[in-house]
């Protein structure tokens, strides 16, 4: 699926490519209308993820130019005007969804997967070097094999690599997985964490000590030291 972000603001542009590329996207930039207007011929994008501001123009006048001369493909508008009304008129338009700045680029990408999964039946998949994890299907891949995990080694490995920034403490990993479950000892996350390094491979999670777990975006790089 490619992806144009069409975003005069180069920092958030590229932060935003660097994290849709993460999650399997091919990714091109435009930084004005007549810059997307190019790119849409050069590289026919599935989506354009639009700011609205842009240095040639307000692209809120071309969504239904765009939607009117490629029909099949998304739009997300990204942008500061952010009232009700704004948003009300964007989908009117033609958008397919609106995100008001300021956000987390981490909220953009999470609806961009949203929209191909409503629109494309694209499941939705956490990938990191070649180890792949399917949250709606209980199913982890290693290149494309397999890995047996018992459903609660899956949810313990799911809660850490969705948010691989995050050290999270025993006590937080019992609190989000064992809510129905009472005198549940912290030690038992260790059993499974010592289970998940077995099947997977040590250096994805990582111990941070007298804290608790992390997952590790390198954990295949790590590997091959």
């Amino acid at each position: 699926m490619t992806v144009l972000v069409v975003e005069d603001e180069r920092a958030l542009a590229e932060s935003l490519a660097r994290l849709l590329q993460s999650e399997g996207f091919q990714v091109s930039i435009a930084h004005g209308i007549n810059e997307m207007y190019k790119k849409l011929g050069e590289v026919s994008p599935n989506l354009i993820v639009l700011d609205l501001m842009l240095p040639d123009g307000n692209a809120l006048n071309e969504i239904q130019d765009i939607k009117s001369n490629f029909p099949e493909i998304g739009i997300i508008i990204i942008s500061a005007k952010n009232t009700d009304l704004d948003k009300i008129l964007g989908i009117e338009l033609g958008a397919d969804d609106y995100v008001g700045k300021p956000f987390n680029p981490r909220e953009v990408v999470a609806r961009v997967k949203a929209f191909f999964r409503r629109t494309r039946g694209l499941k939705e998949v956490i990938k990191y070097g070649k180890l792949e994890i399917y949250p709606d299907d209980y199913v982890v891949t290693y290149d494309g094999e397999p890995i047996e995990l018992t459903t609660r080694e899956f949810e313990i490995l799911k809660l850490l690599a969705q948010r691989p920034d995050r050290v999270f403490s025993r006590e937080q990993i019992l609190e989000e997985l064992w809510t129905d479950e009472f005198e549940v000892y912290d030690r038992v996350v260790d059993v499974h964490i010592n289970s998940l390094r077995k099947k997977l491979g040590k250096n994805w999670i990582i111990t941070v000590r007298g804290v608790g777990y992390k997952f590790s975006k390198k954990g295949d790089k790590d590997s091959e030291n």
